[in-house]
């Protein structure tokens, strides 16, 4: 494909959300302006106090793995999703400095046709048991039940979501607009195997799923799994990739199916014990969520976000680039692409922060620093990879 097409919104989806910013962009932006997590007044009106909750989900994921179980029967993948709906809320809370007592609520919606009670039970006791593993690191989290509906007429397969409520001392909040010229950017890699995960993580995360699924999976399932896309795609964006959910992946011990499954890693032991130590020389978290490596555009003001010293990209990233011909500065734009989650920070504590992940066997290193932006009050971002150069700005397509 060539630099200019942009396969992830013909595919349906944006990576900066430009119609979601606009939608809110005279809403009240909290207490905090410019915050990873909007943050709202304490909930029991106490001044020194201040409330977080937020929604986020496995998205396109769910879909996936109903596609692996069909063909498998391995009914585990479930599990998978509901880790990663869970770590999509509870890592983004973790980036503004809340870091316990989190209420969750889930919020499946299925097809029933396609999605049978078995496999609500699995995502449901998934709730409960990942959220106890969780609080085994200090986060104390109690799930408040939820809500299933079937809503086949919507849901094509199923939707696996979740909500988080928190509260913490306002003087605790780490607000991203502090990041400042002359911080240093520590990057926590996505791929490998944690001292807390069961098994090795391909580092795929849950955003860009749609791309990585389509243009990484074989045009077989165009026919086999008409419930498993949007009927108003183009046929030829729709699975236009080479492998199959089954085919084994060189140099990883995992198939294709589980590389895209690997549930989305959690930073939160890492992150507790660092904010332990640095919660005040932290000038902002970044979780490489939606937008990729391009994220952190949305926060700070009239800075350069320089990034030039770049994890090499996982395997995954690289099966899905060659088999969907994305141009490289798409990649970036769209997933992780190596390192999830970012701290900006004074280069003095950075050796610490990079022993506390090393201790967690999560590798991490300086990724890049702040600069002054040449555009006034405006964000830009130039990555510089084995791939090439690219530069991103702020409200911009380019």
């Amino acid at each position: 494909m060539s630099e200019d097409k942009d396969i992830y919104s013909q595919l349906g989806v944006s990576s900066k959300k430009e119609e979601v910013h606009k939608a809110i962009k005279f809403t009240d932006p909290g207490l905090f302006p410019g915050s990873f997590c909007k943050i709202a007044p304490d909930v029991s009106r106490r001044d020194n106090y201040c409330s977080v909750f937020h929604s986020d989900g496995a998205g396109t994921k769910s879909s996936l793995a109903y596609m692996y179980y069909k063909e498998t029967e391995d009914i585990s993948v479930f599990r998978g999703i509901v880790r990663d709906a869970l770590v999509m809320n509870i890592d983004d809370i973790i980036c503004v400095g809340a870091t316990g007592n989190f209420f969750v609520s889930n919020n499946i919606g299925r097809n029933s046709r396609y999605i049978s009670g078995e496999i609500i039970n699995t995502i449901i006791n998934e709730y409960y048991s990942y959220s106890e593993k969780l609080s085994e690191y200090g986060l104390n989290i109690i799930v408040c039940g939820g809500e299933t509906a079937d809503v086949g007429d919507i849901v094509k397969t199923i939707l696996v979501d979740a909500s988080v409520f928190s509260t913490m001392k306002r003087n605790e909040v780490i607000n991203a607009s502090d990041i400042q010229n002359g911080d240093i950017i520590i990057g926590l890699a996505s791929d490998g195997k944690a001292s807390y995960e069961d098994d090795f993580n391909s580092g795929i995360g849950s955003n860009g799923l749609t791309l990585a699924r389509h243009g990484l999976l074989s045009h077989t399932y165009y026919t086999k799994y008409p419930e498993c896309y949007d009927k108003n795609l183009n046929e030829h964006l729709t699975f236009f990739g080479n492998y199959q959910l089954t085919d084994k992946v060189k140099d990883l011990s995992m198939n294709i199916g589980n590389a895209l499954l690997s549930p989305t890693r959690t930073y939160s032991p890492i992150l507790l014990e660092i904010l332990k130590h640095y919660r005040n020389d932290i000038h902002g978290i970044i979780h490489n969520t939606g937008g990729g490596q391009t994220k952190v555009l949305n926060y700070g003001q009239g800075i350069k976000y320089l990034k030039n010293n770049l994890f090499k990209p996982p395997i995954i990233f690289e099966l899905i680039q060659k088999s969907s011909e994305t141009h490289w500065k798409e990649m970036y734009q769209v997933f992780n692409m190596g390192h999830r989650m970012e701290l900006y920070c004074n280069e003095s504590i950075a050796k610490d922060v990079m022993r506390i992940a090393k201790k967690y066997n999560v590798d991490s290193k300086i990724i890049g620093q702040c600069e002054e932006s040449h555009l006034k009050k405006k964000n830009t971002l130039e990555i510089k990879s084995e791939f090439g150069s690219f530069e991103y700005k702020q409200d911009s397509k380019s």
